[in-house]
């Protein structure tokens, strides 16, 4: 995945939260070979047929669930965007189905984390960027083993700090402003290898919090 776009969709069309839309979310183009020939429906759970792609012919992947894609081809009535069931397609990378339903179930949970602002082990630090933006401290290091470096995420709070003085003539009280005081309430510093999140520390004052886990970026071979 090349950066998480759930929450900046090139059509406001494209809100379905389970759909992943590949132009959006992948930022490239896969396409297939039609094996058997297939029907095209209008929506992902079937309803109304639209066409049917030759066997042979060449379909774009539009839009995916774990189950059934939305491509795009030639019918005999002309160009149609349908859905189909993945089996009646072939590609070059003969594990496609399963590494596109890891690409999908990997995406769907990094949206969560980006709508929760929360960070996992196996994000990218393009997703983590997204989901808690600048990090306070970067430190870096690029060795012949490749790159390594970790981000920190600081929380502050200030704190005004005042005196009680008396006034002698007419005895009232007034509060007068001392000083400001800033104290760190919570802390994460994450850890990447090339680019990926490698471990977490996440600290608040009320403890840890517990670190969740997800695979890393699933590598295509389209």
């Amino acid at each position: 995945m090349v950066t998480s776009a759930a929450a900046q969709r090139s059509s406001l069309l494209n809100n379905d939260p389970s759909v992943l839309y590949v132009k959006d979310d992948l930022g490239k183009e896969i396409s297939f070979i039609v094996g058997e020939s297939c029907k095209a429906f209008a929506t992902k759970t079937g309803g109304r047929q639209l066409g049917v792609y030759r066997s042979g012919i060449r379909v774009e992947l539009l839009e995916m669930t774990d189950k059934v894609y939305r491509v795009r081809g030639e019918t005999s009535h002309g160009a149609v965007s349908g859905w189909v069931n993945p089996k009646q397609l072939l590609s070059k990378d003969a594990d496609f189905i399963e590494n596109l339903k890891n690409l999908y179930d990997r995406e769907l949970k990094v949206r969560e984390l980006i709508a929760n602002q929360s960070v996992a082990i196996g994000m990218t630090i393009d997703e983590v960027a997204t989901s808690l933006g600048e990090p306070s401290k970067k430190t870096s290091k690029i060795t012949k083993d490749g790159r390594t470096g970790r981000w920190e995420f600081i929380e502050y709070n200030e704190e005004k700090k005042f005196n009680y003085i008396r006034d002698f003539r007419t005895g009232l009280i007034f509060k007068q402003f001392s000083h400001s005081t800033i104290e760190e309430t919570a802390k994460i510093v994450i850890d990447f290898e090339d680019n990926v999140v490698t471990s977490i520390e996440e600290s608040e004052d009320n403890g840890s919090t517990r670190v969740s886990r997800i695979i890393p970026p699933v590598v295509l071979k389209f």
